[in-house]
């Protein structure tokens, strides 16, 4: 079908009909501040051959990840997917396959997404798991919600060390849904009051541990806190993998618990899509959005599954719907079952001990430069190292030596102040090599 494109007369009609003057009141909920008031720097026509031509030289300035030394995180982890789950994944039965909404042919996508949930549940120690979200933030963002239905109450409180992103997306939602939120200042170099905002007023603390420092936080007295007051305790995390050697959320005694699965199954791809996860009490299945998958038997007594809480229903229940996120991120919750099936909880807790093990190696190694050291009492796989000077500049420096050092905090929160702190992560695919690379680099630059 040839494009048609739409005259002036048919756009004045259109804006008519819904009751608007011009297509800039369509974008009224974005600040102006953020809204792009020219065209994007871009030629206006070229042909395919040279748009190909542009693209492979803006490709070729990139330095990708395996190809230098990589100690970058802070929510995104590289690590080893073995070439078996991308087989599996790119069977067309997986690939190509849609919503499950008729069991009867569906059977499989409906089995496999039946043990992500038991898996989800089983690493967080929670009860019930639902059949994933688009991905950690908005999973976050959706507890939320999920914490306001239950407590009848509408204020959230949100640690300082929350991820930034996950913080802002919080927010976002929040802002539109008229709900307050606290959001505590960050707190890398000590512990931060977490106790004093807690009253009668608020639904949730929101805790992640460990946190965008990569300090590993005590969740029970929070926990005790948060239910004193009549709150629940939101628990999350972006690295899957640090659950196969801390206490799991659930057994401290988190009520939802919410993160990133990327880091197992799923690369770091350009950053998505990713897979969120979202677990919780039996209690609160009633209100936990996203759909999940049961089993059951059919009339012949056969083991079968089915979606037991759907979100189709979000559809028809409309503002009263639990959710606005109708769908799940099936083909990366594949991966991600993949992957831990093959690991095993042994296979799990030798990958966590691997990760654990590098970053201590790394720790020591930078904490030996002059005029540089790591704030973190605790960690898991990722720490916050601390320069003099501008974090930006020496990581510019660094990756300017084929090392790709880490994420600056001021990267996510430009306004912190905290300008000096560098994120890094080793994991599994990081060697002695690599870094003993970055430890001579980073006393070069200094």
């Amino acid at each position: 079908m040839r494009y048609l494109p739409l005259t002036p007369e048919d756009r004045a009609e259109m804006l008519a009909r819904i009751g608007v003057a011009s297509v800039d009141e369509l974008f009224a909920d974005i600040p102006a501040d953020r809204r792009e008031t020219a065209l994007p720097r871009l030629a206006l026509h070229k042909s395919e051959l040279e748009v190909e031509r542009v693209l492979a030289r803006l490709a070729g300035q990139n330095v990708p990840a395996g190809s230098v030394p990589f100690f970058v995180g802070a929510g995104a982890y590289r690590h080893h997917v073995p070439a078996t789950v991308d087989h599996l994944i790119q069977r067309s039965e997986f690939l190509t396959s849609y919503t499950p909404y008729q069991p009867e042919i569906a059977q499989g996508t409906l089995h496999y997404l039946f043990e992500f949930q038991t898996q989800v549940a089983e690493l967080t120690a929670m009860e019930v798991a639902n059949a994933s979200m688009y991905d950690g933030s908005t999973a976050a963002a959706e507890a939320v919600l999920m914490a306001h239905r239950i407590t009848r109450r509408r204020k959230a409180v949100l640690a300082g060390n929350l991820h930034p992103h996950y913080r802002a997306t919080i927010e976002t939602v929040s802002r539109y849904a008229a709900d307050a939120v606290v959001a505590l200042p960050p707190a890398p170099f000590g512990e931060e009051d977490l106790f004093t905002p807690i009253d009668d007023t608020v639904s949730c603390v929101v805790v992640q541990s460990p946190d965008v420092f990569g300090n590993l936080v005590d969740l029970k007295p929070i926990a005790e806190a948060a239910h004193k007051a009549g709150a629940l305790l939101v628990a999350v995390f972006t690295e899957a993998v640090a659950l196969g050697l801390i206490e799991p959320p659930g057994a401290q005694g988190a009520d939802i618990v919410v993160g990133e699965g990327q880091s197992i199954g799923n690369a770091l791809n350009f950053g998505g899509p990713y897979v969120g996860l979202f677990a919780t009490r039996s209690k609160f299945v009633r209100q936990m959005p996203g759909r999940l998958a049961g089993e059951t038997v059919d009339a012949e007594g056969r083991r079968g599954f089915v979606l037991t809480l759907s979100t189709r229903e979000q559809h028809i229940r409309r503002e009263k719907a639990t959710s606005n996120i109708c769908t799940n991120s099936g083909l990366c919750a594949l991966a991600f079952t993949i992957h831990l099936t093959l690991l095993g909880k042994a296979g799990l807790t030798r990958l966590a001990r691997a990760n654990h093990a590098a970053a201590c190696d790394l720790a020591d190694r930078l904490a030996a430069v002059k005029g540089v050291s790591v704030i973190n009492d605790t960690f898991f796989n990722e720490f916050t190292l601390r320069v003099p000077g501008s974090a930006a500049d020496v990581v510019e420096r660094l990756a300017a030596k084929g090392i790709l050092a880490g994420v600056p905090y001021s990267r996510l929160a430009p306004q912190s102040g905290l300008d000096d702190l560098i994120l890094v992560a080793a994991t599994e695919t990081t060697t002695q090599d690599d870094r003993v690379a970055y430890a001579a680099a980073l006393k070069e630059v200094l």
